[in-house]
């Protein structure tokens, strides 16, 4: 195992369990509660995934699924929950919070300018946990979504290559992540937003299909390609549209059925049951029906592509 793809696999999973202990570090402060350390366990199957990985894998990552984003997910995901919850329930607090919406508001907390005299690290330390803890919730839920979804990104491209997966398909995969990233933020900070104090049922459904469509990160089926996609392109006729297809029908089942398929029921679950209704929640929620529509369109060519093929062989 080389140097690089050592520390390469070091360095990302402790970026993966510091994110996750800033969560757990944030629910700790606004519940109140020093039990919900015990969130911290979550991060043990990381650890041994990367004791078992650095071990039998010599660092590098699966080629269908990536365990090492998956346990950061499980990681993360239940104190962001926890967050999310607690801020619906107490929005009025955010009335008093310290808010992150103007530049002003960022030069008002630069304390390293002022005078350190007798202060100590621990003091400096202890001052900017304060005032990160003054932060408004909503600021803080945003800015671990948002971190998450980089590190995914990030993390992906640091981690070693999987076996059999080459620069090319990682490089697809990157462009997917951060197209697939920026939809799952604009489904949760928009349709979150809509959320109603008399609606917390509302806040589970998001909730549930947010931590459903993270899926698709530790999941890598849309892009690197099987055994079958390599024998087609050595000419070698395949006998099934799943066989042929492989790559494109993955890539249509994570999109009807684990991101806009979903998000577009959750919206038009907003605007028929709940009563929410506006300019941007239509928008969007047609922008994930005509994706959806135009997969299944995709779907009937290549049904139709394979059906041609299978007469042109037997003729």
């Amino acid at each position: 195992m080389g140097l690089f793809s050592f520390l390469s696999a070091i360095i990302t999973r402790a970026l993966f369990i510091l994110v996750s202990l800033v969560a757990v570090w944030r629910v700790t402060r606004v519940k109140e509660d020093p039990y919900y350390w015990l969130l911290t366990f979550l991060f043990l199957p990381l650890v041994v995934e990367m004791i078992i990985t650095l071990k039998k894998q010599k660092g590098q990552d699966y080629k269908w699924f990536s365990p090492t984003i998956f346990l950061f997910l499980i990681s993360i995901i239940p104190s962001i929950w926890i967050l999310e919850l607690h801020h619906q329930q107490n929005k009025a607090l955010d009335i008093k919070c310290n808010r992150l919406d103007s530049w002003d508001h960022f030069r008002r907390f630069n304390f390293l300018n002022e005078t350190s005299g007798n202060k100590t690290t621990y003091d400096l330390l202890k001052k900017l946990g304060d005032m990160m803890s003054n932060f408004c919730q909503n600021n803080w839920i945003l800015a671990l979504h948002q971190i998450l979804l980089i590190l995914l990104i990030i993390g992906k491209w640091i981690l070693p290559l999987g076996g059999g997966v080459t620069r090319d398909q990682l490089s697809q995969l990157l462009l997917i992540f951060v197209g697939t990233a920026a939809d799952i933020l604009e489904f949760t900070s928009e349709t979150l937003d809509d959320v109603k104090d008399n609606s917390p049922q509302l806040v589970y459904i998001i909730l549930a299909v947010w931590s459903w469509s993270m899926l698709q990160f530790p999941c890598h089926l849309c892009v690197v390609r099987s055994m079958s996609d390599e024998a087609a392109d050595e000419g070698i006729q395949e006998d099934s549209l799943w066989s042929k297809h492989s790559t494109d029908l993955w890539s249509i089942v994570e999109t009807l059925f684990i991101q806009d398929g979903p998000f577009l029921v959750v919206r038009l679950t907003v605007m028929t049951y709940f009563g929410i209704f506006h300019q941007m929640i239509v928008f969007f929620a047609f922008k994930n029906f005509l994706v959806v529509i135009l997969n299944v369109y995709r779907l009937f060519v290549l049904y139709l592509d394979f059906k041609s093929s299978g007469h042109s062989s037997a003729d």
